[in-house]
């Protein structure tokens, strides 16, 4: 375990190759009912470079109304799939917070994809931290604090490796500068898959609602 920064904290390969396995072909199996799809930016339209699903009781989209969070995909229309069990155990034990992800937000960059810098602000309150999960190729992770333009660390991630950030760090910006190309053969078709588990309502609330 690593200590980036007040509130970061990173496991590098905490999932072993067969962990990463079973992981990916369950993805795998449950974007079959929840497909990958290319959100878009509010008010302007222009695409991500990454492609997204999720998987919970609330998933998260982005369109020209704005960002949120919503019970069904926004092209199928059909509830999300339901968090694998391997996260959920995953997220009772690295974060000791006492109420379940609503949300796994699924992101998948081929190789000329990235993120800008951003927070995770959607959320009803802060007080869970946000959990990602790195599987596939390494990818150059990039966070700061809660000011844009204000001094960024970057980190490599690889496959395996577990990143929270929550406490002083939950609204730190923070993207993917780019990913490594053929850095991993986990992935079917190439590229890295990210994991974003989030808590999306208050603690107290009835999951999803």
């Amino acid at each position: 375990m690593a200590t980036l920064q007040p509130g970061v904290v990173l496991w590098p390969g905490l999932l072993d190759a067969a962990a990463q396995a079973a992981l990916v072909a369950e993805i795998f199996v449950l974007l079959k009912d929840a497909p990958l799809y290319r959100p878009t930016m509010p008010r302007s339209g222009k695409p991500f470079s990454v492609e997204e699903s999720s998987f919970g009781p609330l998933g998260w989209v982005s369109d020209v109304k704005g960002y949120r969070y919503a019970p069904v995909h926004p092209f199928t229309g059909k509830p999300w799939p339901a968090i694998p069990q391997m996260l959920m155990d995953l997220w009772d034990a690295q974060t000791r917070y006492p109420a379940p992800p609503e949300c796994c937000l699924v992101n998948h960059y081929s190789e000329d994809a990235k993120m800008g810098l951003h927070q995770d602000r959607d959320e009803a309150d802060f007080d869970a931290p946000v959990l990602s999960v790195s599987l596939g190729d390494d990818a150059f992770f990039r966070i700061g604090g809660e000011a844009r333009g204000g001094n960024t660390a970057r980190v490599k991630l690889a496959s395996g490796d577990v990143l929270m950030f929550g406490g002083p760090a939950r609204l730190a910006f923070h993207g993917i500068d780019r990913i490594v190309p053929g850095t991993s053969r986990l992935v079917p078709g190439g590229g890295r898959l990210n994991l974003t588990l989030r808590r999306v309502t208050k603690k107290d609330a009835r999951p999803g609602g």
